[in-house]
């Protein structure tokens, strides 16, 4: 799990925490929280904050070529979509000690850069296929549902026995380890305008901040607002975080993010990383 260390521990920890308290408002912003802001949905999608540009390529490739890294605030241009978004997985996560090439296909064409961390937290993405060294993983980036092939050496791997399911039609959160139930909440969704997105996502990053309202912590996901391009600043990124009013839950109502009651959220603040997240309508 990211955790934010506290101030006192070192001046890395205090940069850290402070730019992950950011990171978390800047998102939070585009839930549709008091605070407001200004929607647009213009041609900028997921252009906020740009990309690194990656050099060099796998799989043979002999010329360099400029691609994004693959992060919330960018979008993959050609990255494949993921080709069963229903479809169910062993858990396994991976995390990348350093950036390494994304590709279109195993030793196709690169298309993104997987950094080794997102939002000051360690990187670690589901793996949805395997074939021989390569391993297909979910992206952060837009467009939704973009996946990518990158190489299996040196990743570090782990298995999650969590997933998420969030029920549109029923306006409803299930949390479930091994398959058995942890918990079931009613929640809030996106609304007519600004629907959830659906099909299968991750957790992200796991963001603590210091102001407890409307929420201490948000879980970004993988997934982005189909509707608006940015939001309070933000790059549109969907999120799981709590909420003050409990009259919210069971409506249509946010931009796009899921606010769930305090006992849910203290519950998903446990998942690992890299857990897979299935909204269906």
């Amino acid at each position: 799990m990211a955790t934010i260390h506290s101030p006192r521990h070192s001046r890395r920890a205090v940069s850290t925490a402070l730019a992950s308290a950011a990171a978390a408002a800047l998102l939070l912003g585009g839930c549709g929280g008091s605070s407001g802001g200004t929607a647009s949905a213009g041609d900028g999608a997921g252009k906020a904050g740009g990309g690194k540009a990656g050099s060099g390529t796998a799989g043979g490739e002999a010329a360099a070529s400029k691609v994004p890294d693959a992060t919330t605030f960018t979008t993959v241009q050609g990255a494949p979509e993921d080709p069963a978004p229903d479809g169910a997985t062993d858990g396994l996560v991976v995390h990348p000690a350093k950036a390494v090439p994304v590709l279109d296909r195993p030793d196709g064409r690169r298309v993104a850069t997987l950094p080794a961390e997102q939002l000051d937290g360690p990187t670690w993405v589901p793996v949805v296929e395997t074939s021989g060294g390569w391993r297909r993983v979910l992206l952060p980036s837009r467009p939704n549902r973009a996946s990518g092939w990158i190489s299996g050496a040196g990743l570090r791997t782990a298995r999650t026995p969590y997933t998420v399911r969030v029920d549109l039609a029923e306006r409803r959160l299930t949390l479930l380890k091994s398959a058995r139930q942890v918990g079931r909440w009613k929640v809030a969704i996106g609304g007519a305008e600004t629907p959830t997105p659906t099909g299968r996502t991750f957790v992200m990053a796991t963001l603590v901040r210091k102001k407890t309202s409307p929420s201490s912590i948000v879980l970004p996901l993988g997934a982005h607002s189909a509707t608006l391009d940015t939001f309070g600043g933000g790059p549109g990124t969907v999120a799981l975080h709590g909420w003050p009013d409990a009259s919210v839950f069971g409506q249509a109502v946010t931009h796009g993010c899921v606010r769930v009651p305090p006992d849910a959220l203290k519950a998903l603040s446990k998942v690992p990383l890299g857990s897979l997240v299935y909204i269906n309508g």
